[in-house]
């Protein structure tokens, strides 16, 4: 049965000042993309020698709060024979998990998604426990287009997010969810914010229905942004005003934070993003600490260093040591841009 104090206390660890989390949940699939650009072989020792580098770089929890991992990766052991669970545990870092199985055709739609993964998904986390997993991740998927999102879509993963959501309590794990309207497309930012706010609404909706606790929760959005190939970008000052409006529409001031997904965007473009939603957010007043949880913005740069190559893995882990820095200003407000 689950504790909502210690849930909330994780939760809250989690949104502590100045730190955000790591995403390092990429499926095999995708991680294998990242290798291809980089032109390394993705097998499953140098993923994990990858993920080694990155959890055994010095000062890194001065910024980062948790880790979501792989299935694979939470049963890994790094090089030396330590689980890689328990170097993150001794650098004071919580380790998460991703337990949903991706986003499959949604039936009865020719392009929509609904994510799959509710089924066993009670022993799952059971396991993920023991190893020693405190929090999880589940994500959604909805497009913008001439019909989309539908109702029927938004409702379908509204619910799969609280069941999961509900069942992560249950385990002791701090659920956080994430309804990622995407930016691919030519919409614009009101269109974005519609959307958002949609799902967000609804979801929020299916969680008190299935009686999850607020203040053991984590919300994981995307930003309100322009769609990526619209003529008309939003600037990061309207990205800021925008996304907060729309939180403040529809998150409830229980839950503890906000991580938001870099979501595609450039390493650049990330920062400033964020960097004026939480000037937004202070201005504003907004109940909820406001941060990150990157992969490819915190990932990019010391990946393209590290290219599977040990010998450069030390200079990796000062671009990574960086990158984490940087975003920490910016979820605090404080990021000076570079000087073009």
């Amino acid at each position: 049965m689950r504790n909502i104090s210690d849930l909330a206390a994780t939760a809250n660890a989690l949104v502590a000042k100045k730190k955000g989390i790591l995403a390092a949940d990429e499926s095999t699939g995708t991680i294998t993309k990242r290798f291809n650009t980089v032109n390394v072989e993705s097998t499953e020792e140098k993923r994990r020698d990858y993920r080694e580098m990155l959890f055994r770089t010095e000062g890194v929890s001065e910024f980062i709060s948790g880790v979501i991992l792989y299935d694979e990766t939470i049963h890994q052991k790094a090089a030396d024979g330590t689980p890689l669970v328990s170097i993150l545990q001794e650098a004071g870092i919580i380790p998460g998990i991703k337990v949903d199985k991706g986003a499959k055709l949604l039936a009865g739609t020719e392009d929509e998604l609904v994510t799959e993964g509710l089924d066993g998904l009670r022993e799952r986390f059971e396991e993920y426990y023991q190893i020693g997993a405190r929090f999880a991740k589940w994500r959604a998927v909805l497009s913008i287009g001439d019909t989309m999102p539908s109702d029927y879509c938004i409702n379908v993963n509204a619910h799969a997010l609280a069941r999961y959501a509900r069942l992560s309590q249950e385990a002791g794990l701090v659920p956080i969810v994430e309804p990622e309207v995407l930016m691919d497309g030519k919409h614009s930012i009101d269109d974005c914010f519609d959307s958002t706010e949609r799902m967000q609404r609804e979801f929020f909706y299916q969680l008190s229905q299935q009686g999850v606790a607020l203040e053991g929760c984590l919300l994981k959005p995307n930003m309100v942004l322009s769609g990526k190939e619209a003529a008309n970008q939003a600037s990061p000052e309207k990205v800021g005003e925008k996304t907060v409006a729309c939180l403040m529409r529809t998150v409830p001031a229980a839950v503890p934070g906000i991580v938001f997904l870099s979501g595609g965007q450039g390493d650049e473009e990330s920062m400033v993003n964020l960097n004026a939603i939480s000037l937004e957010g202070a201005k504003v007043g907004a109940p909820w600490e406001l941060s990150y949880s990157y992969a490819r913005g915190l990932q990019a740069t010391p990946l393209k260093i590290w290219a599977g190559e040990v010998a450069n893995a030390p200079e990796a882990q000062k671009a990574f040591y960086q990158r984490c820095l940087v975003i920490s200003q910016a979820r605090s407000g404080s990021y000076k841009q570079p000087i073009p």
